[in-house]
């Protein structure tokens, strides 16, 4: 039998964004926190934010999950980042990662890559076991500016300032 080959044609999706996030737990404690994720991230999912395409959830390990998000440009993306409730999901997790390790890479169609990690440990994943880490301060802070697209429109879920205590 011959092998069916398709493809996709993006010519309608030219700031097509793909995100991969993912959530590993590193105790009990983390892997309740893990869990009690997935009933908010499918009420935001359900809630159709504008420019999400497509949601997948997957599974890396029974402790370690992850998504693929498709959505139809960065600033779409940007906006809800921005906006509850991940705003509050994110100025929570950051403060205390009650036992977990997270981490996303986004991709860009434009060709801009960027990512992420937080508490990840002694086992890298993703471009982390590909190039040397540096730390996510100054002009590595935001996704925006680690791709290279110069500062956010809006103010950031978390400040670099509020995080380490600078001022």
């Amino acid at each position: 039998m011959a092998v069916e080959r398709t493809t996709v044609d993006l010519d309608d999706f030219p700031d097509l964004v793909v995100i991969l996030l993912g959530m590993r737990a590193h105790s009990l404690r983390g892997l309740r926190t893990l869990l009690s994720f997935g009933p908010q991230i499918r009420r935001s999912v359900l809630a159709r934010p504008d420019g999400l395409l497509l949601h997948e959830n997957l599974v890396v390990s029974p402790r370690h999950l992850a998504m693929r998000q498709y959505w139809r440009d960065f600033d779409s993306l940007e906006r809800w980042a921005r906006e509850l409730p991940h705003q509050a999901w994110w100025q929570a997790y950051v403060r205390d990662t009650r036992g977990t390790g997270f981490w996303h890479e986004t991709y860009t169609r434009r060709g801009g890559f960027e990512s992420v990690y937080l508490n990840m440990g002694a086992s890298p994943i993703g471009l982390l076991k590909v190039v040397e880490p540096v730390p996510a301060r100054g002009s590595m802070f935001g996704s925006r500016r680690r791709l290279g697209r110069g500062e956010p429109a809006a103010a950031p879920a978390v400040r670099e300032d509020e995080l380490y205590g600078e001022r």
